[in-house]
């Protein structure tokens, strides 16, 4: 198994990633860069994560910072992961916030930020098909997903109680399929 990167490596990973990901979808930036891009993780791995960090409070992206960072190096490198992650797009988020101040007026701005919108959803799409081919084995598991996100996204119903019935829904036809396999 090769050596952990160094703290300053994970921190520029991550402030890559920072500066790339506009309006959401960083979770593709990040399992992109940390799976796809460095083998630092596994899918599976990943995806447990990922699966861990959309449970957990607070924002998908700073969990996943925080989980990548703390699986390669220990607490130091959650700190250079969220550092990375947070301190220089706020300090950018902040300048340009006041260059759009002084631009409010300007036409095609708005149109522009849609823009910027759409894309991010785009991603966060993409993300979620590459997901769901890479890890989705058989009908049931696919039907899960698809009842999960169609209760959440959809009906809107709150995102506890759904988990509390999908998740053991879920393992339970997951080891149905193990028997009888």
């Amino acid at each position: 198994m090769p050596p952990p990167p160094r703290l300053v490596t994970i921190a520029f990973v991550f402030l890559r990633i920072g500066l790339q990901s506009w309006g959401g979808g960083m979770s593709a930036w990040i399992r992109r860069e940390v799976v796809l891009g460095r083998h630092w993780m596994d899918e599976p791995e990943f995806l447990a994560g990922l699966t861990l960090c959309q449970i957990a409070p607070g924002p998908n992206a700073i969990n996943l910072a925080v989980l990548v960072g703390t699986t390669l190096r220990g607490a130091p490198g959650a700190l250079a992961a969220v550092a990375g992650l947070v301190v220089p797009p706020a300090l950018l988020l902040l300048a340009l916030g006041a260059g759009l101040s002084a631009l409010h007026g300007l036409p095609g701005l708005s149109s522009a930020m849609a823009g910027l919108g759409a894309s991010a959803i785009g991603l966060v799409f993409a993300n979620a098909f590459q997901l769901a081919r890479h890890n989705l084995h058989g009908g049931a598991a696919f039907a899960v997903a698809l009842l999960t996100a169609g209760a959440i996204g959809l009906l809107r119903l709150p995102l506890l109680p759904v988990l509390a019935v999908m998740i053991p829904t879920s393992l339970l036809l997951a080891r149905c399929a193990r028997r009888k396999a």
